[in-house]
């Protein structure tokens, strides 16, 4: 097993791969995406596209078994500014984690940490003080929901992240049980990258929770 950091052509040529992996993870809860080959080569153009797009790759031999992108979030910004339209934040200074997708049988080997290790590098190399990802919202109750699902909120504060109150991206697709797209939404988590700061920069969470009618401090949801 390896894992290595992408950029440019060794990028664009793993992309098509990227697209199946990430057709084949997220076929499973919580984002149960019934998605298609084409689809996903659209919606992986902006890392071809961008000068300062990284993939992470995890590699079997020759074989990509997982990978985790990252862009400015500025690639991002007609997906994503109305979440944050109310949250302060400068797009400019953040950095978005996007998907990170690995084959069941290659997780609890640290791969995780890795890709986001090596993302979050790559952001400080390029000055960015923020990393965000932003990930589906399901309900507890949901019909499709596993026994004994455990969510990955753990090991996201373990890496320092938390969740942006408020921040929440609304996307439609079509789920695996169903026959037209619906609206999920997706909660935004966030590190400061900067040393000696929290998990989201001194106030930052507490600043968009008081925005939130009924919020209390140190409750994020």
């Amino acid at each position: 097993m390896r894992v290595e950091a992408l950029t440019g052509p060794a990028l664009e040529a793993a992309l098509d791969d990227v697209a199946r992996l990430r057709i084949e993870v997220f076929r499973a809860f919580p984002y149960l995406y019934d998605g298609d080959l084409d689809y996903e080569r659209r919606y992986l153009e902006p890392y071809r596209d961008s000068a300062d797009a990284i993939l992470v790759g995890a590699f079997d031999g020759d074989r990509l078994v997982g990978a985790a992108t990252g862009t400015p979030m500025q690639d991002h910004a007609e997906d994503f500014a109305a979440a944050f339209a109310d949250s302060g934040l400068d797009l400019s200074t953040l950095f978005y984690c996007a998907e990170s997708v690995l084959l069941p049988e290659y997780r609890g080997r640290g791969i995780g940490h890795r890709f986001f290790d090596l993302r979050e590098d790559h952001a400080r190399r390029l000055g960015f003080a923020r990393c965000c990802f932003c990930g589906v919202v399901r309900p507890e109750d949901h019909p499709l929901r596993p026994a004994g699902y455990r969510p990955l909120d753990a090991f996201w504060r373990k890496r320092g992240y938390a969740k942006l109150p408020g921040v929440v991206a609304h996307f439609a697709w079509k789920d695996v049980d169903q026959a037209e797209e619906t609206e999920k939404p997706l909660q935004f988590w966030m590190r400061d990258l900067r040393a000696g700061a929290g998990p989201v920069g001194t106030g930052v969470a507490q600043r968009l929770a008081s925005r939130l009618p009924g919020a209390t401090q140190g409750d994020p949801r």
